[in-house]
């Protein structure tokens, strides 16, 4: 299984810092080049191997921890989303119901990756949160998570 986080911010960085923290290889992307990720890159970020946006989207897995409102732009960067698992951690803060088509976030994020199977998630934690050890004071930090089905999906 292959993984890559579109999304350099603070939600991305989190992500890759957790990954890294179990030992999983994740690729790191945006809208700049591989190169412009990965030179000089020291202290606490956690890229793990920078590609292209072209590459990245290759990955099964694709988590996105970039500006709600940018996702057609990622979608573009692939030929088909078919059979991808495209994790959103996008926030919709801000928008307004009539400008999502009074729809959920999550489904108006999912029509830009036709094929794929959308899970919302990570979004309900600030991100510094995101990047601490989930191990805390003798439990676990939880998650939530939604997963966009076809069936939410307008026609």
């Amino acid at each position: 299984m292959s993984y890559a986080i579109i999304g350099t911010g603070k939600a991305g960085q989190a992500l890759a810092k957790a990954f890294a923290r179990k030992g999983v290889e994740v690729a790191m992307a945006s809208k700049r080049s591989a190169e412009a990720l990965a030179p000089g890159r020291k202290g606490d970020r956690a890229d793990n191997h920078p590609k292209s946006l072209q590459d990245a989207v290759k990955a099964d897995i694709v988590i996105l921890a970039i500006p709600f409102g940018t996702q057609k732009e990622v979608a573009k960067a692939a030929e088909s989303w078919q059979g991808k698992i495209v994790i959103d951690v996008t926030n919709a803060y801000g928008v307004s119901p009539e400008e999502l088509g009074n729809l959920p976030s999550s489904v108006v994020v999912s029509q830009a990756f036709p094929g794929a199977r959308l899970v919302k998630a990570f979004n309900s934690l600030a991100a510094e949160t995101l990047a601490e050890d989930p191990n805390v004071k003798g439990g676990r930090r939880v998650v939530f998570y939604q997963v966009t089905t076809k069936a939410l999906r307008p026609k």
